[in-house]
């Protein structure tokens, strides 16, 4: 277990402990293992597969998820999460109960999830030498990410409002940029205020906007924004959440292997919320390559049929 001691609002060091000692309870041997800066987790979870360990369980955010997921892609070990941070991206999209000021007691829900659970074998998305499990951003969210990351506890406390306050500034003044993206080979053009390329079906834990996305389909679903300025910013986000989305000609949906992004100018890019970088970017999927530990309340569209 890989704890992150400045993920969330609380330091949960003292619950954790009786997580351990149920799941010991359970006839798991688990060792709990502490990150003191960024990269740790990468490190700590390689080292947990070439140990043999069946699952690296992650307490922490979804900065801490994604740097354990570059620790364990391609090896026989799955990842969990018992999710103690802010966003909690992955843990929403697969029902996992979170942590909260207010209810402390879902950490232990979301423990027993982890003993009556079923191993998958998913894609995972590659930016460069960097992978990531739910989605990457380029543009508008990026530039939002680069500017609030990182943050302190005082500020983790209020959740996501500090993100949707620095949001609505930076849709205020982002103008949006020409951008030619090869999705494949096929290449759309126009000015664009941000393009996301998804692995799982929900944006920021509460937009439900990939629908036909499965996380073992080989594919990436990738979503161009295109306007300038706050009104179209505005008018994608109403449009997402009326699900009116797909209909409208200044939003673009495609699923694809291979990304390209070419822009007129660098703008930001992130990865499961963690700020990489700038364009330009190439993304592509690599399909099978992480195996993770999906709990009985995980959607099961997020997955493609048995055959």
């Amino acid at each position: 277990m890989i704890y992150n001691p400045t993920a969330g609002p609380r330091d949960v060091r003292r619950a954790l402990k009786h997580v351990c000692s149920y799941l010991r309870r359970r006839g798991w041997s688990v060792e709990l293992q502490l990150t003191k800066k960024p990269g740790d987790a990468i490190i700590l979870a390689r080292a947990a597969a070439q140990a043999g360990c069946d699952v690296v369980v992650v307490a922490g955010g979804d900065g801490t998820v994604n740097e354990a997921v570059n620790g364990l892609v391609g090896t026989r070990t799955a990842l969990s999460v018992l999710p103690v941070g802010t966003g909690n991206m992955w843990a929403k999209q697969l029902g996992i109960p979170t942590y909260t000021l207010t209810n402390p007691l879902r950490l232990r829900e979301a423990a027993v999830g982890l003993t009556e659970g079923i191993i998958r074998l998913v894609d995972v998305g590659q930016v460069d030498d960097r992978y990531f499990l739910c989605w990457a951003g380029i543009g508008l969210d990026a530039q939002v990410t680069t500017e609030m990351e990182p943050r302190q506890r005082r500020t983790k406390r209020l959740g996501v409002l500090p993100y949707a306050i620095a949001a609505v500034l930076v849709a205020r003044d982002f103008q949006g940029v020409r951008t030619r993206v090869s999705l494949d080979g096929s290449i759309v053009r126009g000015r664009t205020l941000l393009i996301l390329v998804s692995n799982i079906q929900q944006y920021i834990g509460i937009l439900h906007i990939a629908h036909e996305a499965r996380m073992d389909d080989g594919l990436l679903d990738v979503f161009i924004f295109k306007g300038l300025g706050f009104q179209y910013a505005v008018r994608h986000l109403l449009k997402i959440i009326s699900r009116r989305y797909l209909q409208d000609p200044q939003i673009v949906h495609r699923q694809a292997r291979h990304i390209e992004v070419w822009t007129e100018w660098a703008i930001p890019v992130q990865v499961d919320g963690d700020p990489i970088g700038t364009t330009p970017v190439t993304l592509k999927v690599v399909p099978s390559a992480l195996r993770v530990l999906v709990p009985p309340s995980a959607p099961s569209g997020l997955f493609a049929p048995a055959v």
